[in-house]
């Protein structure tokens, strides 16, 4: 059970923190996205006093929900080869081969200690087994991303399967899993469902990869802000109570499907000081400034802005763009 007295002073902290900027999304309603502050938008009350780290702690969006975070250093999802599925022209091809880039990914990951993976499908855990083993990094996630790591040749020793309810202390941070919910889509349903329970052969199309169950990630950097990371646009709000982040990655919802989606997820996080949505882009296209904005896509990132500002007002809302540095 949650200590009462430590839940207070969380959200005391949270709220004592700096306000962020806010950053609107006039300029993608006319058809090219708001450029993000490249000026620190949050500092955490304890920011300066962080033990074992010069300075605040980096945020870069990859696009979709991914996220390089630089300390340790820590990617959450990231999917850069971005190659087409047809999925943004109306004709989705299942039977798509995965491929890797890494003429893509080489110059972006220099590094990394741990790899957070909120589930498997292609434009989520795609470029993850390449990036683990060129780095060594550890790989966090379901019982079916530690299968499909096998299923690619990586270590179990550097696989770390998670089910939601832990918390992993790696010292400048910890890492909070959550046990969480995959979106719907428009029939209620979803792409690829289903999980691996055994290594599988080595997946070649993106239909090999499946949803594979989905968790949410909270990152609490000592010293410094707690970040809230979820990978698709549902979850189970009570499994969100207590978590009360200074700033929350929230999805786009890929449909209507999921009942009062931005109220309750804002009251389960407690009306988060910042909010970031993600998931908005389109994935098939390079990390190039601005983000390219399916239609459909953009109305429903406008959509979720104003559900954010309806439901929790206090919440600054920051429209990213890819690999700036955000500090909060």
């Amino acid at each position: 059970m949650l200590d009462q007295r430590s839940y207070d002073r969380r959200r005391f902290l949270r709220d004592a923190a700096v306000g962020a900027a806010a950053v609107s999304t006039a300029g993608l309603a006319a058809g090219a996205p708001a450029r993000a502050a490249t000026t620190p938008v949050a500092t955490s009350t304890g920011a300066a006093a962080g033990a074992g780290r010069n300075g605040a702690v980096s945020f870069r969006w990859w696009g979709t929900s991914g996220w390089r975070i630089d300390i340790g250093t820590v990617l959450v999802d990231p999917y850069l080869s971005r190659y087409d599925t047809g999925l943004f022209k109306g004709a989705f091809n299942e039977e798509t081969p995965l491929t890797v880039r890494p003429t893509v990914i080489d110059p972006l990951v220099d590094r990394a200690e741990n790899i957070l993976v909120t589930h498997t499908h292609w434009d989520h855990f795609n470029d993850v087994p390449y990036i683990a083993e060129r780095t060594g990094a550890r790989v966090v996630g379901t019982l079916t991303a530690y299968h499909l790591g096998l299923a690619h040749g990586l270590p179990s020793g550097q696989l770390a399967p998670v089910k939601g309810g832990e918390v992993l202390d790696f010292g400048a941070y910890t890492v909070e899993v959550i046990s969480s919910l995959h979106s719907r889509n428009g029939a209620w349903s979803m792409a690829f469902p289903g999980v691996r329970v055994s290594r599988p052969p080595k997946p070649e199309k993106i239909s090999d990869l499946p949803e594979g169950d989905t968790l949410a990630y909270q990152i609490r950097v000592d010293g410094g802000p707690s970040v809230f990371f979820m990978g698709a646009s549902d979850f189970a709000e009570r499994n969100l109570v207590g978590l009360a982040p200074d700033v929350a990655m929230v999805a786009s919802a890929a449909s209507t499907s999921t009942a009062d989606y931005v109220p309750r997820l804002m009251a389960a996080l407690d009306h988060p000081k910042v909010v970031v949505p993600v998931h908005w882009d389109n994935f098939e296209t390079p990390l190039t400034n601005p983000p390219t904005v399916a239609p459909n896509d953009r109305k429903r990132l406008d959509d979720l802005i104003a559900a954010v500002r309806k439901a929790s007002p206090r919440s600054r809302v920051l429209v990213p763009e890819y690999h700036t540095a955000y500090h909060f």
